[in-house]
Protein backbone atom coordinates (compact mmCIF):
# COMPACT_ATOMS: atom_id res chain seq x y z
CA UNK A 1 0.00 0.00 0.00
CA UNK A 2 1.34 3.50 -1.19
CA UNK A 3 0.91 6.13 1.09
CA UNK A 4 0.55 9.63 -0.34
CA UNK A 5 -0.18 13.03 1.39
CA UNK A 6 -2.11 15.32 0.08
CA UNK A 7 -0.77 19.21 0.19
CA UNK A 8 -2.06 21.40 2.87
CA UNK A 9 -1.90 25.31 2.30
CA UNK A 10 0.12 27.19 -0.14
CA UNK A 11 3.36 26.83 -1.58
CA UNK A 12 6.41 29.43 -0.50
CA UNK A 13 6.49 30.34 -3.97
CA UNK A 14 2.89 30.30 -4.75
CA UNK A 15 2.54 32.97 -1.59
CA UNK A 16 5.68 35.40 -2.99
CA UNK A 17 3.73 35.36 -6.41
CA UNK A 18 0.73 36.88 -4.47
CA UNK A 19 2.85 39.36 -2.52
CA UNK A 20 4.43 40.71 -5.90
CA UNK A 21 1.24 40.78 -7.72
CA UNK A 22 -0.39 43.06 -4.79
CA UNK A 23 3.05 45.34 -4.82
CA UNK A 24 2.43 45.67 -8.32
CA UNK A 25 -0.96 46.51 -8.18
CA UNK A 26 0.10 48.98 -4.76
CA UNK A 27 2.65 50.47 -7.29
CA UNK A 28 0.12 51.94 -9.91
CA UNK A 29 -3.06 52.50 -7.42
CA UNK A 30 -0.32 55.32 -4.58
CA UNK A 31 0.51 57.98 -7.22
CA UNK A 32 -2.76 58.15 -8.70
CA UNK A 33 -4.46 58.40 -4.98
CA UNK A 34 -1.66 60.75 -4.00
CA UNK A 35 -2.39 63.06 -7.05
CA UNK A 36 -6.21 62.77 -6.46
CA UNK A 37 -5.36 63.99 -3.35
CA UNK A 38 -3.64 66.63 -4.40
CA UNK A 39 -5.99 68.04 -6.64
CA UNK A 40 -8.91 67.58 -3.67
CA UNK A 41 -6.54 69.67 -1.53
CA UNK A 42 -6.18 72.11 -4.34
CA UNK A 43 -9.90 72.56 -4.85
CA UNK A 44 -10.80 73.60 -1.40
CA UNK A 45 -7.91 75.84 -1.43
CA UNK A 46 -9.23 77.55 -4.36
CA UNK A 47 -12.99 77.27 -2.53
CA UNK A 48 -11.29 78.60 0.38
CA UNK A 49 -9.78 81.68 -1.23
CA UNK A 50 -13.26 82.66 -2.76
CA UNK A 51 -14.66 82.23 0.72
CA UNK A 52 -12.19 84.71 2.07
CA UNK A 53 -13.00 87.11 -1.10
CA UNK A 54 -16.57 87.13 -0.42
CA UNK A 55 -15.61 87.43 3.61
CA UNK A 56 -13.65 90.63 2.60
CA UNK A 57 -16.57 92.68 0.62
CA UNK A 58 -19.21 91.51 3.78
CA UNK A 59 -16.82 92.92 6.38
CA UNK A 60 -16.12 96.27 4.45
CA UNK A 61 -19.94 96.74 4.32
CA UNK A 62 -20.36 95.60 7.74
CA UNK A 63 -17.63 97.64 9.25
CA UNK A 64 -17.03 100.52 6.84
CA UNK A 65 -14.56 102.09 9.41
CA UNK A 66 -12.53 99.09 9.39
CA UNK A 67 -12.52 98.85 6.04
CA UNK A 68 -11.37 95.40 4.73
CA UNK A 69 -10.21 93.40 7.80
CA UNK A 70 -6.49 93.83 9.50
CA UNK A 71 -3.79 91.90 7.43
CA UNK A 72 -1.88 89.18 8.91
CA UNK A 73 -3.14 86.10 11.24
CA UNK A 74 -5.50 88.69 12.70
CA UNK A 75 -7.25 89.44 9.56
CA UNK A 76 -8.54 85.70 9.15
CA UNK A 77 -9.48 85.45 12.99
CA UNK A 78 -11.30 88.82 12.61
CA UNK A 79 -13.25 87.07 9.87
CA UNK A 80 -14.25 83.67 11.80
CA UNK A 81 -16.16 83.55 15.11
CA UNK A 82 -13.47 84.12 17.63
CA UNK A 83 -13.92 80.89 19.35
CA UNK A 84 -14.05 76.85 18.12
CA UNK A 85 -17.94 77.23 20.08
CA UNK A 86 -19.71 79.67 17.58
CA UNK A 87 -20.08 83.36 17.60
CA UNK A 88 -20.46 85.23 20.57
CA UNK A 89 -23.71 85.79 22.14
CA UNK A 90 -24.41 89.26 21.43
CA UNK A 91 -23.88 88.69 17.76
CA UNK A 92 -20.90 89.47 15.61
CA UNK A 93 -18.20 92.04 15.84
CA UNK A 94 -15.27 93.07 14.16
CA UNK A 95 -12.97 91.19 16.05
CA UNK A 96 -15.35 88.24 15.24
CA UNK A 97 -17.38 88.80 12.38
CA UNK A 98 -18.84 85.14 12.10
CA UNK A 99 -17.82 85.09 7.92
CA UNK A 100 -16.08 82.01 8.20
CA UNK A 101 -15.79 78.74 9.96
CA UNK A 102 -13.35 78.16 13.02
CA UNK A 103 -10.76 76.51 10.86
CA UNK A 104 -10.29 78.44 7.99
CA UNK A 105 -10.12 81.46 10.64
CA UNK A 106 -7.44 79.82 12.15
CA UNK A 107 -5.43 78.31 9.10
CA UNK A 108 -2.56 80.93 9.22
CA UNK A 109 0.25 78.59 10.12
CA UNK A 110 1.58 75.20 8.89
CA UNK A 111 0.09 73.23 11.86
CA UNK A 112 -2.59 74.67 11.45
CA UNK A 113 -3.55 73.97 7.71
CA UNK A 114 -6.85 73.59 6.45
CA UNK A 115 -7.19 70.46 3.76
CA UNK A 116 -3.53 70.81 3.13
CA UNK A 117 -3.53 74.78 3.14
CA UNK A 118 -2.62 77.88 4.76
CA UNK A 119 -3.83 81.15 4.17
CA UNK A 120 -2.76 84.97 5.05
CA UNK A 121 -4.02 87.96 4.15
CA UNK A 122 -2.32 91.31 3.31
CA UNK A 123 -2.69 95.00 2.38
CA UNK A 124 -1.42 97.96 0.48
CA UNK A 125 -3.14 100.27 2.89
CA UNK A 126 -0.95 101.94 5.24
CA UNK A 127 -3.86 101.52 7.93
CA UNK A 128 -7.41 101.95 8.67
CA UNK A 129 -9.77 101.97 7.28
CA UNK A 130 -7.61 99.50 4.98
CA UNK A 131 -9.07 100.09 1.26
CA UNK A 132 -7.21 96.77 -0.16
CA UNK A 133 -6.23 92.98 0.73
CA UNK A 134 -4.90 90.30 -0.85
CA UNK A 135 -5.95 86.40 0.70
CA UNK A 136 -3.15 83.55 -0.58
CA UNK A 137 -3.15 79.94 -0.02
CA UNK A 138 0.31 78.15 -0.09
CA UNK A 139 0.64 74.21 0.26
CA UNK A 140 1.67 73.08 3.64
CA UNK A 141 3.90 70.72 2.50
CA UNK A 142 4.61 71.34 -1.14
CA UNK A 143 4.52 68.84 -3.54
CA UNK A 144 2.38 66.33 -1.09
CA UNK A 145 -0.99 68.67 0.06
CA UNK A 146 -0.36 70.47 -3.04
CA UNK A 147 1.49 72.54 -5.74
CA UNK A 148 -0.35 75.50 -6.92
CA UNK A 149 -0.95 78.75 -4.83
CA UNK A 150 -4.18 80.46 -4.78
CA UNK A 151 -5.13 84.57 -4.02
CA UNK A 152 -7.47 86.68 -4.41
CA UNK A 153 -8.08 90.24 -4.15
CA UNK A 154 -10.52 93.15 -4.18
CA UNK A 155 -11.40 92.07 -7.35
CA UNK A 156 -12.76 88.97 -6.56
CA UNK A 157 -10.92 87.37 -9.38
CA UNK A 158 -9.22 83.69 -8.26
CA UNK A 159 -5.49 83.60 -9.25
CA UNK A 160 -3.41 80.75 -9.34
CA UNK A 161 0.92 80.11 -9.68
CA UNK A 162 1.34 76.59 -11.35
CA UNK A 163 4.54 75.91 -9.21
CA UNK A 164 4.42 78.11 -5.81
CA UNK A 165 5.91 77.13 -2.56
CA UNK A 166 6.40 79.14 0.45
CA UNK A 167 4.28 80.98 2.29
CA UNK A 168 0.90 82.83 1.21
CA UNK A 169 2.25 86.23 1.32
CA UNK A 170 2.00 87.62 -1.88
CA UNK A 171 1.39 91.28 -2.34
CA UNK A 172 -1.35 92.71 -4.58
CA UNK A 173 0.63 93.52 -7.88
CA UNK A 174 1.43 89.85 -7.48
CA UNK A 175 -1.58 88.52 -7.84
CA UNK A 176 -2.80 90.14 -10.28
CA UNK A 177 0.32 89.02 -12.16
CA UNK A 178 -0.52 85.17 -11.71
CA UNK A 179 -2.90 83.67 -13.95
CA UNK A 180 -6.94 83.70 -13.03
CA UNK A 181 -8.76 80.65 -12.21
CA UNK A 182 -11.35 79.60 -14.42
Amino acid sequence: MKNTRKQNGFSLIELLIVVAIILIIAAIAIPNLLRARISANESSAASSIRTLSTAEVSFASTYPTQGYSTPGAAGLTALGPGAVTGCPAGGPLVTAACLIDWNLSQAATVPLAKSGYYFGLTSTSGGVPYQSYTASASAAAFNQTGVRGFCSNEDGVVHFLASQAGAPTVTWATCTGWSQLQ
